[in-house]
């Protein structure tokens, strides 16, 4: 970015971002207008968060790991958690903006009992971290996607392991990719540009290739152009991929949720994409809004869906300014609804007076027995200073962790 604004925004990160849209917008997940919350299948009953505790090592890993000062190039903090399992057994944890660096231990420079980094400490669009048997063990060399072109850059979200070509042993890792670029207001935390898929190698992690899926910006209309891959479901050889849009916070208050699906093994095939119209999947990329009406409901840019004995369950943030630090969750039988809530909310703690959450995330590769691990983003509410309370207290530009049971709803 060539001026000051810019690098200003490169400092306040993903979450800031994110945080706006919440401040800006509802962020509710709603079913048709008449929907009345009953089961919609056999086999597909309400779920709902039974109850919910911190995951306090799975926090505590992550802050040991970005306050090691033993490097100068590993992650220090960063946002848009995601998470995937790899055929050898280790986990490989995505974030979008990221700061590197070195974190130095307390007193800041203003004299408060918190690890901080230098204020000049490079931020980066992406980065991956691996994690093997529950530690955190290194950092990839980042960006690991690189900008596409000046003033644009790329944010990872969901990804799944793949055969390298349908019926091959040869297995790769995709990574769906947000790309946006630089706006102006109120599009400070960038303009959604197109949907992307990675292909790196396995075990390595090289990249190898990105192709465009779906490009928008022939949509004139900015709050209208779909990114997809804030998470992914697998079913009976599909998978399932969630988007949303940004919508217009000055012209309504809500964005939608949107879905496509991919025979399983083909995400890095545009052709292979088929979009939900409303009615039918078509591989015209004309899809149609499955959940939020635009005035009263919607979702934020970045959910999780998972499926939980036979039933879809989306998390997002509440509504109104509940969203700033409240999960909210909903059901539904079918990826395209109708979807039902919301269900029982929760609010996990916030680290820092001043602070909001936002983006949670399901990690089914950490979950099992019944219970679901969920991590949300942390950042500094205001963005004016931000990026100085995020270097004076490390701390806040991390994700936190829950351990969530589901069960039955009404």
């Amino acid at each position: 970015m060539p001026d000051d604004a810019a690098g200003a925004r490169r400092r306040t990160g993903t979450g800031i971002a994110l945080v706006l849209t919440l401040v800006l917008g509802a962020l509710l997940v709603t079913g048709l207008p008449d929907d009345d919350g009953g089961p919609d299948g056999a086999g597909c009953r309400p779920r709902t968060v039974a109850s919910w505790t911190a995951d306090d090592t799975l926090t505590a890993e992550f802050a040991r790991y970005g306050d090691d000062p033993g490097r100068t190039d590993d992650w220090t903090g960063g946002d848009g958690t995601h998470s995937v399992r790899l055929p050898d057994g280790r986990l490989l944890w995505l974030f979008s903006d990221t700061y590197l660096g070195r974190v130095h231990r307390p007193p800041n420079p203003v004299g408060e009992s918190y690890a901080w980094r230098d204020s000049n400490t490079p931020l980066v669009r992406n980065s991956a971290v691996l994690m093997r048997d529950g530690r955190l063990e290194s950092t990839l060399p980042a960006p690991l996607f690189p900008d596409p072109a000046p003033d644009r850059w790329r944010w990872p979200v969901a990804a799944r392991v793949e055969p390298r070509s349908p019926g091959s042993s040869e297995q790769v890792l995709r990574v769906l990719l947000w790309v946006r670029q630089a706006g102006q207001h109120p599009w400070i935390y960038g303009v959604p540009t197109a949907t992307e898929v990675a292909t790196l190698s396995l075990p390595g992690l090289r990249l190898e290739s990105v192709v465009t899926v779906l490009d928008q910006q022939q949509v004139a209309d900015p709050s209208r152009r779909v990114l997809f891959g804030t998470t992914l479901v697998e079913e009976d050889g599909w998978t399932y991929v969630f988007g949303g849009d940004d919508g217009r916070p000055a012209a309504r208050p809500a964005s939608h949720a949107y879905v496509a699906r991919v025979p399983e093994g083909h995400l890095a095939d545009p052709a292979a994409w088929e979009y939900f119209d409303g009615s039918a999947w078509q591989t015209r990329a004309r899809p149609r809004p499955v959940l939020g009406d635009g005035r009263r409901t919607g979702v934020g840019s970045a959910f999780s869906v998972v499926r939980d004995e036979g039933t879809y369950v989306l998390f997002t943030m509440a509504a109104g300014a509940e969203g700033l630090a409240t999960v909210a969750s909903y059901w539904a039988c079918s990826p395209t609804g109708p979807w039902h809530g919301p269900a029982r909310e929760f609010t996990p703690a916030l680290p820092h007076g001043g602070t909001a959450a936002y983006n949670p995330q399901a990690h089914p590769e950490l979950s099992g027995d019944g219970r679901l691990v969920l991590s949300h983003d942390v950042n500094w509410l205001e963005t004016a200073g931000a990026a100085g309370m995020l270097s004076r207290n490390v701390s806040l530009y991390r994700p936190r962790f829950v351990s969530v049971r589901l069960g039955p709803g009404r």
